[in-house]
């Protein structure tokens, strides 16, 4: 399997309110889309093993939220991807954390 699926439990929780929500498999894991729109992932990097999420954030935040803990730019191809972030574990693992990028995910889903 590609990604956790207590993790995938978690955020879709989370998404169940914030409308036509589709799981697509898709980039080795697993790819929620909100209103149509690609909003959110789970994965694990085949490097270190663990879990992590790509969150789309769009163009604005991206610099600030690149100063937080365990997030990096998303480059899974070799070439980044701006208004994607990767967060390893160490930015999601408690659920305030979590909560705070799904949200990120969810507030660019609705522009």
């Amino acid at each position: 399997m590609a990604y956790n699926d207590f993790l995938v439990d978690r955020v879709r929780m989370r998404l169940t309110k914030a409308g036509p929500i589709r799981e697509i498999k898709m980039m080795g894991g697993l790819i929620f889309m909100v209103n149509e729109k690609m909003c959110i992932g789970i994965d694990i990097n085949k490097e270190t093993t663990e879990d992590r999420l790509m969150v789309r954030v769009g163009k604005l935040p991206y610099e600030e939220l690149l100063a937080k803990e365990g997030v990096r730019k998303m480059d899974i191809t070799g070439k980044v991807m701006r208004g994607f972030l990767m967060i390893s574990p160490d930015g999601f693992d408690n659920e305030e954390n979590l909560d705070f990028w799904v949200e990120k995910a969810l507030a660019f889903n609705r522009l």
